[in-house]
């Protein structure tokens, strides 16, 4: 069950308008409940001052690198809720993909299982490399499933620092030619195959779709990149962090400009060096187009559903990318969240906007 109203979803619907900002064609969409600029979403900042009330006291002892580790996988993702109307069937299997097993979790609805040349979704998790997980964003892909009447893959990826770069992006690649090999056992339409994911899922998202442009393979035929990280690099191809760029109330700013930190620039935010650090067997490895798909040419690549939060340090470089893609003549439909900010779709049920998200991804497969 939602907490918020199904008026809410409607009027995020309904708002499909284009306008120029920065160069960058963007829809943005305002929940009606909160339309001053500069201000978080209600239902975000319902959820924010309810964590801030949660908040554990720090160790005694500072935690080891390694229990540091999994103290950042374990704050990772958020208790979504299941909004299916209709039954959604699960499969899995276990699949040795290239060096490594891959895990690959399946949904769809029940009422439409022996339905041939059905669209398919393949979805990436986020969790910056190194953390994440396929629950996290198990009951979104249902949803999707539903909506699209479409079968909706999970992977569930190699991470670091146990397996480094190339392993993960190796594993999505792998998986989503796998599946496309086979389609037929799994009712999908092979010209009809969707790869996204969101955050680093994202960036492996596109980095899967660069490389299935580069070989020829043609597996890809839509793109869905939520609140991707497309470069490591600040200052490349048209692409410049500012904090000016994000405009924020002043009363609510000591709460924003903390959310903003996955994008800051590495100098600026060690934090942020040191998840890079963990994925990357080499610091040159930056530059690689499989890990900084903006440094790529985007020409060839396939039509792209690029979404972005307000709040989010990594909406102004997936802007630059839907830019650069719109350049290259790449059908790009650029989506801003207004007051929302970063893994949002991990609220489903919880913020009005993941559910419009869905909504939003679900339309491009059935249009595939």
């Amino acid at each position: 069950m939602r907490v918020y109203s199904q008026e809410i979803v409607d009027a995020l619907q309904a708002q499909q308008e284009e306008v120029n900002l920065n160069g960058t064609q963007v829809i943005v969409k305002v929940n009606p409940e909160e339309t001053r600029a500069g201000y978080l979403d209600p239902y975000e900042l319902r959820l924010m001052r309810k964590w801030a009330g949660q908040q554990k006291a720090a160790p005694a002892a500072p935690p080891t690198p390694e229990e540091q580790l999994q103290l950042i996988r374990d704050s990772m993702g958020f208790p979504n809720r299941n909004l299916n109307t209709v039954e959604i069937y699960t499969g899995y299997e276990r699949v040795k993909l290239g060096d490594n097993e891959v895990g690959l979790w399946r949904y769809y609805p029940r009422k439409s299982m022996r339905k041939p040349d059905k669209p398919c979704l393949i979805y990436i998790h986020g969790g910056g490399w190194i953390g994440g997980t396929v629950f996290a964003v198990e009951n979104p892909c249902r949803l999707i499933a539903e909506l699209a009447d479409a079968v909706v893959f999970n992977i569930d990826y190699s991470l670091a620092p146990e397996l480094k770069f190339p392993n993960g992006f190796n594993d999505c690649f792998n998986a989503v030619q796998y599946i496309y090999e086979h389609a037929e056992e799994y009712g999908i339409d092979r010209n009809r195959i969707a790869v996204g994911g969101d955050s680093a899922g994202g960036n492996l998202s596109a980095a899967v779709a660069t490389k299935d442009r580069d070989l020829g393979t043609r597996m890809v035929a839509q793109q869905v990149l939520i609140y991707p990280c497309v470069t490591f690099l600040n200052g490349v191809n048209g692409y410049e962090w500012e904090l000016s760029q994000f405009e924020m109330a002043d009363e609510q700013r000591t709460m924003i400009d903390p959310m903003l930190g996955i994008g800051r620039p590495t100098e600026a935010d060690p934090e942020v060096r040191k998840a890079w650090e963990l994925y990357l067997p080499r610091e040159e490895d930056v530059r690689n187009p499989y890990v900084s798909p903006l440094l790529s040419d985007s020409k060839g690549l396939p039509r792209t559903l690029c979404v972005g939060a307000e709040f989010d340090g990594l909406r102004i470089q997936s802007e630059v990318y839907s830019r650069q893609l719109a350049a290259a003549g790449v059908p790009v439909k650029t989506i801003r969240y207004k007051g929302n900010t970063h893994a949002f779709i991990d609220r489903l049920g919880f913020v009005p906007q993941a559910e419009d998200l869905c909504i939003e991804i679900a339309n491009a497969l059935k249009a595939l």
